[in-house]
């Protein structure tokens, strides 16, 4: 068994995609819109055929986002390197995206930063 996918909700999403795209190297599908509904998506996909679906419809209630609360909390990104790590949390950083966090090692072994990223998500980056 594996993950198909994750979605998120987001109030931008030609923003959301070219974040994706920048930072991270997604490849985009073409978007798909429901002219009913007005929901609108894009699938991305990563190298490691990882795929993140980006979404948006009229009227989302865009509540604060805590970091302690339940659900999911962020999205990791291994990207291969200690100084793939470092660059691109400097890239984001000079960007204007807050660092939360590192590049440090964790108690758990783990090299990483967390960014508040797009929308207020939060974005790990590891090795």
């Amino acid at each position: 068994m594996r993950i198909e996918h994750v979605a998120m909700y987001v109030k931008n999403l030609e923003k959301a995609r070219e974040f994706f795209e920048h930072y991270f190297g997604a490849v985009s599908n073409h978007r798909y819109h429901n002219k009913m509904t007005g929901f609108q998506s894009y699938f991305l996909t990563f190298e490691d055929g990882a795929r993140l679906e980006i979404m948006n419809k009229p009227n989302m209630d865009d509540g604060e986002k805590l970091l302690q609360r339940t659900g999911f909390i962020h999205i990791a990104f291994s990207v291969g390197s200690k100084e793939k790590v470092d660059l691109i949390t400097a890239g984001l950083k000079q960007d204007g995206y807050e660092v939360i966090s590192g590049p440090r090692i964790t108690g758990d072994g783990y090299y990483e930063s967390l960014i508040m990223a797009i929308e207020g998500n939060l974005i790990e980056i590891t090795i």
